[in-house]
């Protein structure tokens, strides 16, 4: 997924602090998810354009892993919480997936892809998941609803909308303290 977009407006664009970078990308990569090296200050004041495109790549993996869970759960008559389970389950695994192929096509070896991709997303997804099935989960008759039921997709939709809502802020704050998809942006 490219993440160039993620930059604008930030002091990543500058080329001057790219140059050599894919050179010494693994030397850095064991020390990135906790200060990394492109400085503090860099962060400051991050844009609600770059928080709603690091909310919307996390929503992306998200609402697939779960759409994908609700549909088997639902398709296999499975209980609402053995599929809810799932379907937070495949939530994460597919927004981990998202940013962990992103970094390793940028030349990071595998380990160090996993840490940035936790670091990356972990608390976008965590709150994306505890709305959205928050939402789902409140809305009378959402859990017992079939596929063909409007309301199982409006639930989850509206759910959805509603965390991404949510979240931006959340990816705002912390992009712009040097957090979350701050982490993963120098490897775009």
């Amino acid at each position: 997924m490219d993440h160039s977009a993620h930059h604008a407006g930030s002091a990543h664009g500058d080329t001057a602090a790219h140059v050599g970078h894919e050179d010494h990308l693994a030397d850095h990569a064991h020390d990135h998810g906790t200060h990394g090296h492109h400085g503090h200050a860099h962060h400051q004041g991050a844009s609600w354009g770059m928080a709603a495109k690091a909310t919307l790549h996390c929503l992306t993996g998200c609402a697939i892993g779960e759409i994908l869970g609700m549909v088997i759960g639902t398709a296999l008559v499975w209980g609402n919480v053995e599929t809810m389970i799932l379907a937070i389950t495949l939530a994460f695994v597919f927004g981990y997936s998202f940013t962990l192929f992103a970094v390793v096509r940028a030349g990071l070896d595998f380990k160090s892809a996993v840490k940035v991709a936790l670091a990356a997303d972990t608390v976008s997804i965590a709150v994306m998941e505890l709305v959205d099935n928050g939402i789902i989960a409140l809305t009378p008759g959402a859990m017992d609803a079939h596929l063909s039921d409007g309301l199982f997709w409006g639930a989850l939709l509206g759910g959805f909308a509603v965390a991404f809502l949510i979240t931006t802020p959340v990816n705002k704050w912390m992009i712009g303290r040097g957090k979350g998809h701050a982490v993963a942006h120098s490897y775009h």
